[in-house]
C-alpha cells in the first residue's frame, strides 16, 4: 500500500518562505511506518521551492484595491500583487499519478486556504480515482467545509498520529465500508504519548528549501497543547488544552538525530516552549554540555510567552544558541487583553526586553492591530510603547482563525492578515491599515545602524547611505512630516496613498520623545527635522 502526504500551494499576497517545513505530515509519515510494515508512505512538499506566479485578484478581495492597488516599492510598502504560491494543480495531479497511490491526503492547516485544498483534490480526482483525506487546523476546526466537496473523501480530526492509526487499521478490514462513502474520523479522546511519538521523517524533503540565513533549518515542537485560552487563537481546535512537554531526554535525542543529519539551525515551534520553567533551564544546560563547539543557532519564530521568562532562562537560552527572541504582547491595554483572554504584565514585559537587549539578542515583539474592542488610541499606545524599546514592532492585523464566530467574515476568503477586518467598517479599515504601515515606518528608523545617540536629522543622514531604495523612505518620510500625506514609491515616481490617516500617524509621533533602534541607540525626535 502507498500513501502519498501534501502540503499544497497557497494564494495570497505574500508568504513566510521560512516558515514552510511540513511538521506535521512528517509526524504522520513516521507514525504510519512505525504502526505499518507494509505501508509506503511519501511526503509531497508542492509550495516550498516551486517558486509562485501572479493572478487576478479575487473577487472576495478587490475591497482591498484602494490599499494594495499601487504598485509600492518603498520600505513602507504593504502588498500588491496576488499569487499563486507553489506548483500549479495541473502538474500536482501528473506527478501524483505517476506515483499511483492507494491513498492521498491533504494538509489543511488555514482557512484563508482551504479552497486551495479543494481546487488540489478536483485536479487529482481528473487525473486518478483515488481516495483522498484532508486533516490539520482547518480541517478539525471547520470539517464540513471540505467534506462538503465531492473530491474529498474523509476527514481527520484534531492531532493527526492516532488518529491515522486508527483509520488505516479500518481502511485494511475495510471497515464500515469506508472506501465507498464520506465520512468525519474524530480523534481520539487521547493521542499517543508525546514522547511515544516518533520524530518527524523528514526524508522526502530537500533541504534547501527551508533555509535560514543560507543554512537549512528544521523544525521541532518539545511539546503540545496550550494552557491558555486566547479568544483570537484556534490552536485548541487541533491540540486541546492540556499541556504535555515532551522529556528532554527524547527533545535531546531528536536534536542530536537532526545534528547528525546536518542541520544547525532549529526553530522551536511552540509558544509554550518555557511554559515549565524548572525542564527548560535543564534543556538548556544539556544543550550547553552536548554541543560544546556552539555551532548550534536556536529561534522560536512562532513567539514565546514573555511571562514565563527570567535572566535565567534568558542567559542560558544565550549560551545554548538563541539568537533572536520572538515575544508576543499583543496589545498593550488592559481591557482589551482582557477581552481576549491574554494575559498582560507590562512591567514584566518591559524587564524581558531590557534583559534580553543586554543579552544580546536582536527582539521582535508581535502586537495585533484591530482586535474586537480595540479602539485607535490602544493601538497607537501600544505601538508608542515600542517605539522607544529596541525591538522591531511585528505588527498584524486581525482575522478571525477557524471556529471562532464571535466577528464572521464575509467569506472565508477574508479570514487572512492581508484581508484588512473585511466585515468592519472602512474607516476601522483605514485605521488598521495606517498603523500597519506606521510599523513599517518605525521599523525602517529601528533599523539604521547609528555611532550613538542621534538626531533624527543626522539617522536619516545616515539612511541616504543604504541606497536608491532608503533615499526614497527618507524623502517620504519628510513629505509626511510636511503634511504631504504619505506616498508610495516606484523607481522614478512618488504617488499619494489616499488611504493612509495621517492623523493617526500623528497620534502615534507627537507621544515620542526618541526611538530605539534595534541595536540600543536613540533617535531624538526633540525638535523633529
Amino acid at each position: 500500500m502507498k500513501i502519498v502526504l501534501l502540503q499544497p500551494p497557497i494564494r495570497d499576497f505574500y508568504e513566510t518562505d521560512i516558515r514552510l517545513q511540513p511538521l506535521g505530515l512528517c509526524y504522520l509519515k513516521a507514525t504510519i511506518q512505525k504502526h505499518f510494515s507494509s505501508v509506503r508512505v511519501i511526503v509531497k512538499d508542492y509550495h516550498a521551492g516551486w517558486g509562485r506566479r501572479t493572478l487576478p485578484w479575487p473577487r472576495e478581495l478587490t475591497y482591498l484595491k484602494p490599499y494594495y492597488g499601487k504598485a509600492d516599492k518603498s520600505p513602507f510598502c504593504t502588498f500588491h500583487h496576488f499569487y499563486h504560491f507553489g506548483a500549479d494543480y495541473e502538474t500536482i495531479a501528473r506527478d501524483l499519478k505517476k506515483e499511483s497511490p492507494d491513498l492521498i491526503g491533504i494538509s489543511s492547516l488555514f482557512t484563508a486556504y482551504y479552497q486551495e485544498v479543494l481546487e488540489t483534490a478536483s485536479a487529482i480526482k481528473r487525473e486518478i480515482q483515488v481516495p483522498i483525506f484532508a486533516g490539520g487546523s482547518h480541517a478539525s476546526a471547520l470539517p464540513e467545509t471540505l467534506l462538503a466537496h465531492p473530491a474529498i473523501d474523509f476527514v481527520i480530526r484534531g492531532e493527526g498520529e492516532r488518529a491515522i492509526v486508527k483509520f488505516l487499521k479500518q481502511w485494511q478490514r475495510k471497515a464500515d465500508s469506508l472506501s465507498s462513502k464520506k465520512k468525519l474520523v474524530p480523534s481520539p479522546t487521547r493521542n499517543f504519548p508525546v514522547d511515544k511519538i516518533p520524530f518527524p521523517d523528514f526524508s522526502d524533503l530537500s533541504r534547501s528549501h527551508y533555509l535560514y540565513e543560507g543554512k537549512p533549518l528544521c523544525f521541532i515542537l518539545t511539546s503540545r497543547g496550550c494552557p491558555y485560552h486566547c479568544s483570537f487563537c484556534s490552536v485548541h481546535e487541533t491540540f486541546g488544552h492540556q499541556y504535555r512537554r515532551r522529556s528532554n531526554d527524547n527533545i535531546l535525542r531528536e536534536i542530536q538525530l537532526r545534528y547528525e543529519q546536518g542541520y544547525r539551525v532549529f526553530d522551536l515551534e511552540d509558544d509554550n516552549l518555557t511554559f515549565d520553567k524548572k525542564a527548560a533551564c535543564l534543556l538548556f544546560k544539556k544543550i550547553i554540555l552536548l554541543f560544546p563547539k556552539n555551532d548550534l543557532q536556536f529561534l522560536a519564530m512562532n513567539g514565546i510567552c514573555y511571562w514565563h521568562l527570567d535572566h535565567e532562562l534568558l542567559s542560558l537560552m544565550r549560551q545554548a544558541g538563541f539568537t533572536h527572541l520572538n515575544l508576543s504582547l499583543v496589545s498593550s491595554n488592559p481591557s482589551v487583553c482582557q477581552t481576549a483572554r491574554r494575559p498582560l504584565d507590562l512591567k514584566k514585559y518591559r524587564s524581558v526586553i531590557e534583559d534580553a537587549f543586554r543579552l544580546g539578542f536582536k527582539i521582535v515583539s508581535y502586537q495585533i492591530l484591530g482586535l474586537p474592542g480595540e479602539t485607535e488610541h490602544s493601538m497607537a499606545r501600544t505601538l508608542i510603547l515600542h517605539a522607544k524599546l529596541p525591538v522591531l514592532i511585528g505588527a498584524s492585523p486581525f482575522y478571525v482563525a477557524p471556529g471562532k464566530v464571535n466577528e464572521p467574515p464575509p467569506s472565508t476568503v477574508n479570514t487572512r492578515l492581508t484581508g484588512l477586518l473585511a466585515w468592519r467598517t472602512p474607516k476601522q479599515r483605514d485605521s488598521v491599515y495606517t498603523f500597519f504601515v506606521v510599523t513599517r515606518i518605525l521599523n525602517f528608523l529601528k533599523g539604521i545602524s547609528l555611532q550613538g545617540d542621534s538626531s533624527l536629522k543626522t539617522a536619516l543622514r545616515v539612511a541616504r547611505k543604504s541606497g536608491r531604495r532608503s533615499v526614497a523612505g527618507v524623502k517620504i518620510l519628510k513629505m509626511l512630516l510636511e503634511g504631504r500625506g504619505l506616498h508610495g514609491w516606484n523607481h522614478d515616481s512618488f504617488e499619494l496613498q489616499p488611504q493612509f490617516r495621517t492623523e493617526h500617524f500623528y497620534k502615534v509621533w507627537r507621544k515620542i520623545d526618541r526611538i530605539a533602534t534595534q541595536e540600543g541607540r536613540s533617535i531624538i525626535l526633540k525638535g523633529k527635522l
